[in-house]
């Protein structure tokens, strides 16, 4: 009874339940026995996470809200069933040299934990986290196993030169049933792959096994460790199913893999190189039914929205879209397509390859094996009449040329080239070999951008900014020096609140839910254009336009910082503040 009064002592002093409520709850236990905790619960006077809490208040013992699924090696429960691991609410989520970290809802339950130390041989690390979270990473961790650990341990006795071969049909990897152990493994990584909203896949040899890795909303998950003897006929059959020469393993290939799970169609992009170890495979996958084609939902501010409007819709010129691979340039192009195609515009493009198939557009892929490239493609579709091109990518003086006298002669063209911020992008085609002064006629504007995590809407956790996150993301409140869409924001110099990524069952424990893009948009005026023929360096330019009001990605990331849509981490992780020009 005294401890039960504790618990009751505790949560009145953290203000989770009242005095009056106590007592209500202490007088319900007299009449009909149970625990103080349940009642307070199923009263609905605290949550079940305040109870856990200041149980593990009481004994002294770490809390955590939350269970890092993501964290767990799926290997580390295979000790234990599911069903065992439900009725004891408890989980394994890490085993040391020393000992074996576990998170249970109640520290008390000795028998449970007992359990666990015999099974392990190790003393246990215990932190105490509420049952529902646990029960769920539970419930992720054996689905996780299933997906991946069952067919490994099928494996043990496969025929690896005989299953990669096997099954060359595409259809629904969720209604194929094949014997194949080989098959079943591929066709799960694809099926969690696809699960997981992963937008790659990374399948690497190393010495002694192989490892598959997910890369969900920018970041690597390790998933499964494969043994190393079956690492050629898992490659072989990936390779199989992008058609490429499954003998060839001394050079680079890229192909292209079509599936269906569950009924969606999913593209992927795959790619072999060799390594020291074997053949590493990336697969890079698009979800045509979960594709965003908004510039408003890319994560266009009002300002850039504005301006991006009337230069799409300008009758000739060059737009540029730059960034790292994997920052969403193409996307940015086609939601601008699809904002102006209409019946009375001819739009064509030259792609590497098609990406999203758009109604209404003429769309074609290069191949470099018959000569068709950008240049030669390019060159083709200014015979066809257009109003509208989209080039791929830039990447020689050849196509650079050709887009250049696309846009003098009366064509829109959009392209992509690979550079670090907007202001290089006319660097980039100097070096190429272009004249500065077809640069400075062409060029109507430049678009660098990265994807930043957006901070999950769920479980994200108010706070006060320190002037470190406010220097790091280029405030300076007490200098007055706030982009003017900050300063419209906090006019007074308050300090600004911001979120930070917590971690729930809705965004798997990561604190982040999805990504948005931040932009720095550098549109060509007289200023900038006298510059680019002077062939000044990107420093100057990007000065100048900081002066005619270009958000830098920074300034851009600041905003969307300070509006609650993503963290100063993420931010300062994929952008960067240029001491020349804030």
């Amino acid at each position: 009874m005294l401890q039960r009064q504790l618990i009751g002592e505790l949560l009145t002093a953290a203000q989770k339940i009242t005095q009056d409520q106590l007592e209500r709850g202490l007088a319900a236990q007299q009449d009909r026995g149970g625990l103080l905790g349940e009642i307070l619960v199923a009263f609905k006077y605290c949550e079940e996470s305040d109870i856990v809490e200041a149980l593990a208040r009481q004994l002294k013992l770490p809390f955590r809200p939350t269970v890092p699924v993501d964290e767990i090696d799926p290997v580390i429960v295979a000790p234990l069933t599911a069903t065992y691991a439900k009725q004891h609410v408890v989980l394994p989520v890490f085993r040391g040299e020393n000992s074996l970290k576990v998170v249970v809802s109640n520290p008390l339950n000795t028998h449970a934990l007992d359990d666990l130390q015999a099974l392990y041989g190790l003393p246990l690390d215990v932190v105490v986290s509420p049952g529902t979270a646990i029960i769920d990473a539970i419930n992720k961790v054996f689905d996780r196993r299933a997906a991946a650990g069952a067919v490994m341990e099928d494996l043990q006795e496969a025929d690896p030169e005989k299953a990669a071969h096997e099954l060359e049909e595409i259809e629904d990897i969720v209604d194929q049933d094949d014997e194949a152990p080989i098959i079943r493994l591929v066709n799960s990584v694809l099926n969690q792959a696809v699960k997981e909203k992963a937008s790659d896949i990374h399948i690497e040899p190393f010495e002694k096994y192989v490892s598959v890795r997910f890369r969900r909303d920018g970041v690597l998950h390790e998933i499964i460790k494969a043994p190393k003897r079956f690492q050629s006929s898992i490659a072989s059959r990936i390779k199989i199913m992008g058609d490429l020469n499954i003998a060839e393993k001394r050079l680079p290939q890229d192909g292209r893999i079509r599936i269906k799970v569950a009924g969606r169609d999913v593209d992927i992009r795959l790619s072999t190189i060799p390594t020291s170890h074997g053949e590493r495979l990336v697969m890079r996958l698009l979800d045509k039914t979960n594709t965003v084609l908004d510039l408003v939902q890319l994560g266009f501010g009002k300002d850039n929205l504005s301006k991006m409007e009337q230069l799409i819709r300008r009758p000739h010129g060059i737009i540029l879209v730059t960034g790292p691979t994997g920052s969403g340039k193409t996307t940015t192009l086609y939601a601008a397509l699809s904002r102006i195609n209409s019946p009375d515009k001819n739009i064509l493009t030259i792609e590497d390859p098609v990406e999203y198939q758009l109604e209404g557009i003429g769309q074609m892929q290069v191949n470099p094996k018959i000569n068709f490239t950008f240049a030669s493609g390019l060159r083709a579709t200014l015979r066809q009449d257009p109003d509208v091109v989209l080039v791929g990518e830039i990447r020689d003086l050849e196509t650079a040329e050709i887009a250049v006298q696309a846009s003098l002669t009366g064509h829109l063209v959009f392209s992509t080239v690979h550079t670090n911020d907007s202001a290089s992008t006319f660097t980039r085609l100097t070096d190429m070999g272009v004249e500065p002064f077809l640069i400075a006629s062409s060029v109507l504007a430049c678009l660098a951008q990265r994807l930043v995590r957006k901070v999950c809407k769920h479980c994200k956790e108010p706070y006060l900014a320190t002037d470190t996150e406010l220097e790091q993301l280029g405030l300076f409140a007490q200098s007055g020096k706030y982009v003017q869409a900050v300063y419209d924001m906090y006019p007074n110099g308050d300090r600004p609140t911001l979120y930070r990524a917590v971690g729930c069952k809705d965004c798997g424990m990561s604190g982040y839910a999805g990504r948005s893009a931040i932009y720095e948009l550098l549109v060509v005026n007289d200023d900038i254009r006298a510059l680019v023929v002077k062939n000044v360096d990107a420093g100057m330019i990007k000065k100048k336009a900081v002066q005619h009001g270009m958000h830098t990605l920074m300034d851009d990331g600041a905003i969307k910082v300070l509006n609650g849509s993503t963290t100063v981490d993420e931010v300062v992780r994929v952008a960067f503040a240029s001491d020349e020009v804030l």
